[in-house]
């Protein structure tokens, strides 16, 4: 199922704090970038993030729920973005920015 391109619009709002972010069109999909890093991507209307040690980190000190799911069959599980609270969003996408150098 192709991702409605409203939503990955939602979540750039939400990002727009941070500098640096992009997105690609990907087989119905998108991945997301921080400055020039794939951070994730939105995938069937969900936002996922890479689980870097310091996205996960930043998630547990928030108090928030750690979740995750596969983009896609055979790929490695994500974490499962709350899209709703963007501190909590642009904190966890920074950290794993960071992470992926």
């Amino acid at each position: 199922m192709a991702s409605d391109r409203a939503f990955l619009d939602y979540v750039l709002e939400q990002l727009s704090p941070l500098d640096g972010i992009t997105f690609r069109p990907m087989m119905g999909e998108y991945l997301v970038y921080c400055r020039g890093r794939v951070i994730g991507g939105v995938y069937d209307d969900r936002f996922l993030v890479k689980p870097t040690e310091n996205a996960l980190r930043r998630m547990r000190e928030a108090g928030a729920s750690v979740e995750t799911d596969l983009p896609y069959p055979g790929a490695k599980p994500m974490l499962v973005a709350d899209v709703d609270d963007r501190e909590l969003l642009c904190s966890v996408v920074e950290a794993a920015a960071q992470d992926l150098k």
